[in-house]
């Protein structure tokens, strides 16, 4: 179940809804039975093996039956979710090598950043579904799991308390709150109404289709990322991201793009030459996310600053947000 882009209900509306946090991590469905878990993200593809740290979770729910929904996030030193820092682990493997690992067992014993699967949904227990119970019904089942670990938590909702929670969430530093109607019932694929999405931070999600070669430091890498979404299935231009990448990021982008290269332009509307020239396209299928100040009147990104690939998202899930 996806939120749709928002701001908060109205003061006297808030009563019927909950505000959760905002986390800046994975989205990613875990099941667990028979003492084995399995992570899984929105697009199918299998986390157990690049998180395994989820699998204590099989420790936290002996002899229990359960899918949870839940984000996947790295903490900084401040105990505060850091994108950065998960990139860290985005990359790993990630395609069922660890499937079916029951513990975190070694998940200390690397210089990766650990990371902690915050639980906010419970759609099945015991073989019985719960997707069509209300919010209220799902939340009181999950918080009675007493689910709360190292590797796993379920933070905390605030019922009625919307502007307090928006608050607390900028104080803190976080992306911002997600409003879900108490009454509303767990609607698997779809983006809805029930749930909002308001963030402090705006962000969106990019197609890289392209890249221009860089100058100075960055002319064994590239200068800037030419970027599309897609609008009613087509790709469409949405601007140039040449800021916020470290010569790490440089250089494994710069590794990832080269074997993509191709001769045509993959937007479904071509560029202006001078938009174009210099340019070197690539298969549209790495998604990355980027933070902006505005889309302009022509629908290009605003001040785009790169935060990171989205392995977890599939391109043609990539449209504007609003």
């Amino acid at each position: 179940m996806l939120a749709t882009p928002g701001s908060l209900p109205p003061a006297a509306d808030q009563h019927r809804w909950a505000f959760e946090m905002k986390w800046d991590g994975v989205r990613a469905v875990a099941y667990v039975a028979d003492g084995r878990v399995v992570l899984l993200g929105r697009s199918g593809r299998d986390f157990t093996g690049t998180y395994p740290e989820v699998g204590a979770l099989a420790d936290l729910l002996p002899g229990r039956r359960c899918v949870l929904d839940g984000e996947v996030v790295a903490l900084d030193e401040r105990g505060r979710p850091s994108f950065e820092l998960l990139q860290a682990r985005m990359h790993g493997p990630g395609s069922g090598s660890g499937r079916g690992r029951r513990r975190a067992s070694g998940a200390g014993g690397t210089a990766r950043p650990p990371v902690v699967y915050l639980v906010f949904d419970l759609l099945a227990l015991d073989g019985t579904s719960m997707l069509a119970s209300p919010y209220t019904a799902r939340r009181e089942a999950l918080d009675a799991l007493g689910l709360a670990g190292l590797y796993c938590q379920v933070p905390p909702a605030f019922v009625g308390a919307g502007d307090a929670a928006l608050r607390t969430s900028r104080d803190q530093g976080l992306e911002g709150v997600v409003a879900k109607r108490l009454s509303s019932p767990y609607e698997p694929g779809r983006r809805s109404a029930s749930w909002v999405k308001v963030k402090n931070l705006r962000t969106q999600e990019v197609v890289i289709a392209g890249w221009r070669v860089g100058e100075g430091s960055r002319a064994d890498t590239f200068g800037a990322l030419l970027c599309g979404v897609y609008d009613e299935g087509r790709l469409v231009y949405a601007g140039r991201v040449g800021t916020g990448f470290n010569q790490d990021r440089l250089a494994d982008l710069t590794a990832r793009l080269a074997p993509l290269e191709q001769r045509a332009q993959p937007f479904d509307e071509r560029l202006p030459t001078a938009e174009a020239r210099g340019a070197h396209w690539v298969r549209p299928v790495l998604v990355g996310e980027v933070a902006f100040s505005e889309w302009t009147r022509d629908g290009r990104l605003r001040h785009p600053v790169w935060r990171g690939l989205r392995p977890d998202k599939d391109p043609d899930e990539v449209v504007r947000e609003s």
